[in-house]
């Protein structure tokens, strides 16, 4: 202050009014970059926040990347691009084997569903795959598929079923929407399908699953077989009527004992008597080279899915049962995958990743 007193009196007395205002325009200048540099050095180490607003209501929130180890590796290090949504535990058939059985009835408000779906897509969903129980026990299972091609445009829109409920109707409304169908069938023998507990006659279940494969041409929906290798079909030989049907994938897995679901005291089915070897597995694999199936033995199936219950959430399986995290509709999805158990290595190593989609280029995948 000293200082300034003395540059003024060189300055002329009916200037300094001016010079002052000017002086003072300038320590505030300099003041205001002074803070605005403070500023910009603080802003990256704290969260921003992105807020987006999704057609079925919903606002959700994500944070930039922390410097923080910890949520690196839960935002960054698990990918949830495939998804396999247990919609129902329903079923209208009995397999002996069944992994994902009737303890319980509930099934999600539609609207609830499409935000759990929404928040999947957000996260970085591009295929989701509706399975149960039986998923066409849900009443509004077309109208999600819809939802998920249309509205969330997912690369992929697929379906796992028995196919005992499905009809052509169905087809013609919702086809366009859907990807792939996958149909379950142990065996073309009827008596072994009885055996196993698919429907009551294994006759009308083998009719079907030729009418549904008519329909998959007719309606450019993409035909795909699952079949589960057991005590009671591992001798089969299926090549001529697979050839016959031509799907486009067929999946076939080993008998797998899940506790509390089809083996422990807590569980409805006992399959305890339907498991293969992994030479008996490896024998049928190597009967039916010519139609190409895709195997997936126990070791291959553990916690390479991420798997979500009707309540959405995620199931892991470390521990030989099932293991709910918390719903995504309660803790969003990042905080759930977080704990889900998924090995996105094995994923990736038993082919998970696939073409999935009847409209996208393979070369794209």
């Amino acid at each position: 202050m000293e200082s300034l007193s003395l540059l003024t009196l060189y300055i002329p007395t009916d200037q300094k009014s001016n010079f002052l205002q000017l002086l003072g325009l300038l320590l505030i200048y300099a003041l205001s970059a002074h803070l605005l540099k403070k500023r910009k050095t603080i802003t990256p180490n704290r969260l921003s926040t992105q807020v987006q607003e999704h057609n079925v209501g919903i606002i959700s929130e994500t944070t930039s990347s922390s410097t923080s180890n910890t949520t690196q590796s839960m935002d960054s290090s698990i990918n949830c691009e495939s998804v396999n949504y247990h919609m129902t535990r329903l079923c209208n058939y009995k397999c002996k084997f069944c992994f994902h059985t009737a303890k319980s009835s509930f099934v999600l408000p539609l609207v609830e569903a499409k935000l759990g779906l929404a928040k999947l897509k957000e996260a970085g969903m591009k295929k989701i795959n509706f399975s149960g129980g039986e998923p066409f026990t849900v009443k509004y299972l077309g109208e999600l598929v819809a939802y998920c091609k249309t509205e969330l445009q997912l690369e992929s829109v697929t379906i796992v079923s028995n196919g005992s409920l499905i009809k052509e109707e169905w087809f013609q409304k919702y086809g366009d929407f859907l990807d792939i169908i996958a149909i379950s069938c142990d065996s073309f023998v009827e008596s072994t399908l009885e055996t196993i507990g698919r429907g009551t006659s294994g006759s009308a279940h083998i009719r079907k699953l030729s009418n549904i494969a008519e329909w998959c041409k007719k309606y450019n929906v993409m035909f795909k077989i699952n079949t589960v290798v057991n005590s009671a079909n591992y001798l089969e030989d299926m090549n001529k009527y697979i050839k016959e049907l031509n799907p486009c994938r067929w999946k076939v897995f080993q008998c797998l004992l899940i506790d509390g679901e089809n083996a422990g005291e807590e569980a409805l089915r006992d399959a305890s008597t339907m498991v293969v070897t992994s030479e008996q597995f490896d024998q049928f694999i190597s009967r039916h080279a010519e139609n190409n199936p895709v195997p997936e033995n126990n070791e291959d199936m553990r916690n390479s899915y991420l798997i979500l219950d009707e309540q959405m959430r995620f199931l892991k399986n470390t521990n030989g049962r099932k293991e709910p995290t918390k719903s995504i509709l309660d803790v969003g999805v990042q905080v759930a995958l977080n704990d889900a158990g998924f090995d996105e290595k094995a994923f990736r190593r038993r082919g998970g990743k696939y073409k999935w989609s009847k409209t996208i280029d393979p070369f794209d995948y």
